[in-house]
């Protein structure tokens, strides 16, 4: 059984934080939609800011996370939901994950040959060519779900619907807000859902009215609120579909997540024989540096001991 992180002694120095609201699901009365709100709080600037990269791939990371915030909150089970994209773009991989109690983390990698100073803003063109992963991971003892496509679309947002509409024939209306402001970064998202009909009985036409409908009231949110701190869950969501008989359902917390601990990387560095353990040393120590939370834990030589012949 793994150890509760706030128990985990052998985790690095990172943020302790939790938003207890980051996640308000709604659902609109007698309606085939249901949706979730996503606002990261201060978490877009904890995890974004560990990385020395450019606003550009900043923005897009933070997209990344209210996205994967968004699609493990409709997890019915434990597990986890994970983002990966590669690309022949500046932005050779992008990795964005999520548990469901609500931990994130993120990183992404850069081309050594890119242009940090020069970056399109474009999730498109940050990305180039290449492929968006998704995939669900109920533990060990069962098997992961995993769905691959290409990447499709100017925008994040626009390549994940083009996801769910292809892989998984299921139609969702998705838009991502990541700024830097005086306070750091915020991140956030409003995702739509069409529910199926129940029994796989065909949609009626007030069904395609009331999923077109909320999704034209959708497309009137902006940045501004979703990322205004002043502006609660409860207004915003109210403001958006109050003529559309909303409920709302129970919110879900939002957590600094990575998983990375001393222990797990020791074990890691022992399956190594011990010649490359000894070309590893630099400094007196060998360091492995965790791509999520950019810390470097540093182990001596004599800490991973030696094999017998």
């Amino acid at each position: 059984m793994d150890t509760p992180p706030f128990l985990d002694t052998n985790r690095p120095d990172v943020p302790n934080m939790v938003v207890s609201g980051g996640v308000m699901p709604f659902y609109l009365e007698r309606s085939p939609v249901r949706g979730r709100l996503v606002r990261l709080g201060p978490l877009a600037d904890a995890i974004l800011s560990r990385h020395d990269n450019p606003d550009a791939v900043s923005r897009l990371g933070g997209e990344a996370l209210a996205l994967v915030a968004a699609m493990v909150s409709a997890l019915k089970f434990k597990g986890a939901f994970s983002l990966q994209i590669k690309g022949d773009g500046p932005v050779s991989m992008l990795v964005a994950d999520a548990t469901d109690s609500g931990d994130l983390r993120f990183f992404a990698r850069l081309r050594e040959d890119a242009d940090r100073n020069a970056l399109p803003e474009a999730a498109k063109e940050l990305l180039g060519d290449g492929y968006m992963a998704f995939t669900i991971d109920q533990g060990p003892d069962m098997d992961r779900h995993q769905g691959i496509v290409d990447l499709t679309g100017t925008a994040l947002a626009e390549m994940a619907m083009h996801y769910f509409r292809t892989s998984e024939q299921h139609d969702c209306w998705i838009r991502l807000f990541c700024a830097k402001s005086a306070d750091g970064w915020k991140a956030g998202a409003l995702v739509l859902e069409r529910i199926a009909a129940e029994g796989g009985i065909e949609a009626t036409e007030q069904d395609e009215d009331a999923w077109e409908t909320a999704c034209t009231l959708a497309e009137t949110v902006t940045e501004q609120e979703v990322l205004d701190p002043e502006l609660s869950n409860e207004q915003l969501i109210h403001r958006l579909f109050g003529t559309l008989d909303v409920r709302l359902g129970t919110p879900r917390a939002l957590a600094y997540g990575c998983r990375c601990n001393r222990a797990r990387l020791a074990s890691v560095l022992e399956t190594f024989p011990d010649d490359d353990l000894d070309h590893m040393v630099e400094n007196g120590a060998i360091t492995m540096n965790c791509e999520f939370c950019n810390v470097g834990f540093r182990f001596t030589r004599d800490e991973l001991g030696e094999r017998s012949e």
